[in-house]
């Protein structure tokens, strides 16, 4: 297997560093955390003429049919400026989403609109009771003579208050009772019946709830035809998992950057802290942490098109193994800035808080220690 970047993917991953290095500074981000919407318009139309908004949807669809490696190699580089745009929430999970489950129509429909910018998405899945079973959704949807009717409520969705359609999965109830099948809605965010209640993430941008009251939609909401969803919406989380792994360890090599260079001109006792041999010491199991995570981010991104079981224990095992990095390497880097690292006047602490944050998106460690335990002895048995 050739691990090697292509020339495209070089390329891309050049011009992403260079555009976060050069738009995302201290001040920006600083800005855009007092922010109500939480990231800049302008900087989401410029992902657009960069063709990041277009680069996994498909080419009939105004896409450049770009795979998960591309778009990992992107949010390393977002998560180097701790970008705050919903990126993920838009491309990764709800672009994904209607082109596994949408008709044609519907693809028509959106997908363009999102490559252009225009459009943007967010996905309604995770309920209070979930316990991050992707399979437990309480929230209902009743066939009727109009269409559908949608009642419930969804927690942490990511950049729902940004959207302009929300995807919401519901139990489909049609005229013989429950189906026993998940179906994903287009849901307009201006809908009557839907009530968003947004707050700040830890580490930027912003989150929100959702409760559904009564919520009245046509029939041509329904993405696809009624098939169960819940196959797609594994595929679709295991992606976002290989992604946020992604930028995970762009945060990761920053704070092992930012780290390094300041226990060189850090001195104590007339010596830099990088003198120590013990400083090296903690430094060097950093920079192994880092290379490790970058490893399973990598391996999740190439079997997210693997069968659903391989595709599974990578995303799994990533989300894992990349937890524990990232709790290790933001400790140290917190432990070796000192007191400073906890204060607003360095941004170590802002980047540890999204790793913090990353670490509790679709389930933290030991919830998918025990997945890929799971997956494992399924496969064994089977």
């Amino acid at each position: 297997m050739d691990l090697n970047l292509s020339d495209e993917q070089r390329l891309l991953r050049e011009s992403a560093e260079r555009f976060v290095a050069e738009s995302y500074d201290a001040d920006h981000r600083r800005k855009m955390a007092n922010d109500p919407l939480g990231f800049s318009p302008h900087v989401w139309k410029q992902f657009a003429e960069l063709g990041w908004l277009a680069l996994p949807i498909p080419e009939e669809f105004g896409g450049l049919g770009g795979g998960p490696v591309e778009i990992g190699i992107l949010m390393e580089a977002f998560g180097r400026g701790l970008v705050s745009e919903p990126y993920v929430a838009t491309i990764v999970l709800g672009a994904a989403l209607i082109e596994r489950c949408g008709s044609t129509v519907q693809k028509q429909a959106s997908l363009p609109k999102i490559a252009d910018g225009s459009m943007k998405l967010a996905f309604a899945h995770t309920e209070r009771a979930a316990r991050f079973d992707l399979a437990k959704v309480a929230t209902s949807a009743t066939k009727t003579a109009q269409g559908w009717r949608l009642s419930g409520s969804k927690i942490a969705v990511l950049d729902g208050h940004a959207a302009d359609e929300i995807i919401v999965s519901a139990h489909l109830h049609d005229h013989h009772g429950p189906s026993g099948r998940i179906g994903l809605f287009l849901v307009p965010a201006t809908a009557q019946g839907l009530a968003i209640s947004d707050y700040p993430r830890l580490g930027g941008g912003r989150a929100c709830n959702i409760e559904l009251s009564d919520l009245h939609l046509p029939e041509d909401t329904l993405l696809g035809d009624g098939r169960d969803a819940l196959p797609a919406i594994e595929w679709a989380v295991d992606r976002a998992m290989a992604a946020l792994g992604a930028e995970a360890v762009g945060i990761m090599q920053t704070l092992l950057d930012t780290t390094l260079e300041y226990t060189k001109i850090r001195k104590q006792f007339g010596r830099p802290l990088s003198a120590k041999q013990v400083i090296r010491h903690r430094l060097a199991d950093m920079a192994i942490q880092v290379d490790e995570a970058r490893s399973m981010a990598l391996r999740a991104a190439l079997k997210a098109d693997g069968t659903p079981v391989e595709r599974a224990r990578a995303a799994s095992a990533a989300k894992a193994k990349i937890g524990k990095c990232a709790r290790f390497v933001g400790e140290q880097s917190i432990q070796l800035h000192g007191g400073m690292g906890v204060t607003e006047e360095l941004e170590v602490g802002a980047y540890f808080k999204r790793l913090v944050a990353f670490d509790t998106l679709f389930g933290g460690s030991a919830h998918h220690y025990a997945r890929h335990a799971q997956l494992g002895r399924a496969t064994a048995s089977a």
